[in-house]
C-alpha cells in the first residue's frame, strides 16, 4: 500500500540499525535484504494490478493466458500448468474456473489421456493476454525504475537466491 505521503527516511535501514543495535548483527542484513524483497513485491504487484484490472485480470490469470499463448496448440494439461508456473494445482483450476467464465479460456479432453484436460485458449483469450503484455511492457516490465545494470544484477542475484532454494 502506497502511503499518502514520502518518508523522510528509509524504514528498512532503520529496522536494519535497529537489529544491529539489539545484537542480532548477523542478522540484520538478511532481515533488511528479505524485508526489501517483500516490499518490493508488494510496490510491483500494486503496478500489475493497476495494469491488468481495467483488463479485468489479475497477474494469475495473466499468466495462464501468456504461457496458453506460447504454446504450439494454444493448449496445456492443467497439471502441467501448474508446475511450470509453480503453483498449487488448486490455483490452477480456481484461475482457470475464472478465464474460462470470461470465454477466454475452454476446457477440453485430453486427446490420448482420459484423465487429464486441457486448458485452451481462445481468440478472446489471445487479444486479452496481447493487450495486457502490452500495457505491462510499457507501464512495468520497461519501466523498472532502476537501470539496465541493476537489472541485470538484481536477476542474477535472484535466480542465484532461487537456485539455493532448489526452485529449478
Amino acid at each position: 500500500m502506497t502511503l499518502g505521503r514520502s518518508l523522510d527516511s528509509d524504514p528498512i535501514e532503520e529496522a536494519r540499525r535497529q537489529w544491529i543495535a539489539h545484537g542480532w548483527e548477523s542478522a540484520a542484513d538478511g532481515m533488511a535484504a528479505v524485508t526489501s524483497i517483500v516490499r518490493a513485491q508488494q510496490i510491483l504487484l500494486q503496478r500489475i494490478d493497476a495494469v491488468l484490472r481495467p483488463l479485468d485480470l489479475t497477474f494469475a490469470r495473466y499468466e495462464i493466458l501468456t504461457l496458453l499463448s506460447f504454446t504450439k496448440q494454444g493448449a496445456l494439461p492443467m497439471t502441467r500448468m501448474g508446475a511450470l508456473l509453480q503453483v498449487h494445482p488448486t490455483s490452477v483450476t480456481s484461475a482457470v474456473d475464472r478465464l474460462e467464465s470470461q470465454g477466454l479460456v475452454e476446457r477440453l479432453p485430453h486427446p490420448t489421456d482420459r484423465r487429464a484436460v486441457l486448458a485452451s485458449i481462445t481468440l478472446a483469450g489471445r487479444e486479452r493476454s496481447e493487450a495486457a503484455t502490452e500495457a505491462l511492457n510499457a507501464q512495468v516490465f520497461e519501466q523498472l525504475g532502476i537501470t539496465e545494470n541493476q537489472t541485470a544484477q538484481l536477476r542474477s542475484v535472484l535466480r542465484a537466491l532461487r537456485a539455493n532454494a532448489g526452485d529449478f
